[in-house]
């Protein structure tokens, strides 16, 4: 299709300049700027004309003084196309380069970057099995729930999550992870990173400091660091975040209670409530993401640290990332009661609303069982691969690895430092893309890999096995 004139010219019979020199200067400024692409085909003399309402000998000068310009070619039988060379474009469109603020800057900063060496592989971390989403029961539920009208609620009077998702997650909550809470105290949104980046853009002003697991979770340090906030790493052993080593300046501490990302571990119920008591004895506020809590295998169930104490000194965060998938965009906090206002209002200036027919599917995937039973079986078929993963990688050499008690990945260490790089390369070169330890700690720097299993098929445990002994034979390097 020709390039649409009207967009970049109208000619104005008031000026001076006669108009075929306006439409020279308007379309020689748009190709030179790239709003008109190098390449891109104009309308022939009479089209132009009759999109302007020009004369055609008027669309016939400029188009010669465009091309005498040499940003423009014609040939006989053909439209004009645009022909600016590359450089003169390239050097134009950096001069212009709009200027960040800082903090565009540190928006701008991906820290998730650092943790891998490709784009592309199988057994990322944190990835559920797509083939094992129910996607013909969802396709049913999506079209039986997107039929009816909505009233409000299809417009921004829901804004905050549909009623039916927030009462059928309350209910949920109080069942099976201890929650005493009201609907009005759930806010749905796209994820847990849209969670994250929420709170802390309304509950810190930059250098704040917010404490973190050492080594965390890579998106929260994002959002953390994008608030212009200060991070004091906590380092963590077998029982979650070590509680004693918490700073107490802290106004954020984030924590993962049910599986400790990206290592494993289940926080106690003793060392949760002197997390509690430490967070009220300072004014803090603990970010409980739930990660992982549908997944436990081994012990006894935990309530969730939020339902422990008065609801004051928690805000909770889970989504369906993990039992459904990523690409549904749901995910849902819940605040305690001082903080619903301001948390609806920064909900909605900051634009953090769900899909409509996808919380209402969800809602109803929830209410009939089926959401029940799918977690059954995913639980069932990730803890067989992550056990498989486990013991084929337990007599490696050089490598400290604990059995996965639930949860999507695997985190392993290196005994010696040295061979981190080349190990993920390796894995790599063979298809998968795993994350680099180090680049999930803050401090203490540890060297290791966190794998992802919900996908892994026979062959990988062996491969990978192997693939890690021949690296780890190999002469460490710095």
């Amino acid at each position: 299709m020709p390039v649409f004139l009207p967009a970049f010219f109208m000619p104005d019979a008031t000026r001076s300049e006669p108009l075929p020199v306006q439409l020279f200067a308007a379309l020689g400024a748009a190709i030179r700027a790239g709003r008109i692409a190098d390449g891109a085909v104009l309308p022939s003399t009479r089209h132009a004309a009759q999109m302007l309402g020009l004369s055609r000998s008027s669309i016939t000068t400029a188009y010669d003084l465009l091309r005498a310009e040499g940003i423009i070619e014609m040939r006989p039988g053909s439209r004009p196309r645009a022909c600016l060379p590359a450089s003169p474009a390239t050097d134009r469109a950096e001069s212009i380069t709009p200027r960040l603020s800082t903090r565009g800057h540190r928006l701008a900063h991906d820290p998730r970057k650092a943790t891998y060496v490709t784009e592309t592989g199988r057994l990322a971390p944190g990835l559920p099995d797509e083939h094992e989403f129910p996607a013909n029961l969802w396709a049913q539920i999506l079209r039986r729930q997107a039929r009816p009208a909505r009233g409000e609620e299809a417009g921004y009077g829901g804004y905050h999550g549909t009623q039916a998702l927030r009462e059928t997650l309350c209910a949920r909550l109080a069942s099976d992870r201890g929650l005493a809470i009201r609907p009005e105290q759930i806010l749905i949104t796209p994820g847990t990173q849209a969670s994250l980046s929420l709170v802390t853009q309304i509950m810190t002003d930059p250098g704040d400091v917010i404490a973190m697991e050492d080594p965390g979770y890579v998106g929260a340090k994002a959002s953390f660091l994008a608030a212009g906030a200060t991070l004091c790493p906590v380092p963590v052993d077998s029982d979650g975040m070590q509680v004693e080593a918490l700073p107490p300046e802290a106004r954020l501490i984030y924590i993962t209670p049910s599986n400790q990302y990206p290592l494993g571990g289940r926080m106690g119920l003793a060392r949760r409530l002197d997390l509690l008591e430490r967070a009220r004895s300072q004014g803090a506020l603990i970010i409980e993401d739930d990660y992982d809590s549908e997944f436990l295998w081994h012990g006894r169930e935990i309530a969730a640290l939020a339902a422990h104490g008065s609801f004051t000194e928690c805000l909770y965060l889970g989504s369906a990332s993990k039992a459904l998938l990523p690409g549904l965009r749901i995910g849902w906090m819940v605040v305690p009661e001082a903080l619903i206002d301001p948390m609806r209002a920064a909900h909605r200036t900051m634009g953090c609303a769900a899909n409509l027919h996808a919380q209402l599917a969800l809602s109803e995937l929830m209410e009939s069982g089926h959401y029940r039973r799918h977690l059954r079986h995913i639980a069932r078929l990730y803890q067989s691969r992550g056990e498989a993963l486990y013991e084929a990688l337990q007599n490696c050499e050089g490598v400290v690895v604990t059995r996965p008690r639930g949860g999507v990945q695997l985190g392993l260490r290196f005994v010696e430092k040295g061979f981190e790089l080349a190990s993920q390369t390796a894995l790599a070169k063979a298809g998968y893309r795993v994350a680099r330890l180090s680049a999930l700690c803050h401090a203490a720097t540890q060297e290791g890999l966190v794998i992802g299993f919900a996908t892994l098929r026979p062959d990988d445990p062996q491969l990978i096995a192997s693939l890690l002994g021949q690296c780890l034979s190999a002469p460490a390097k710095a």
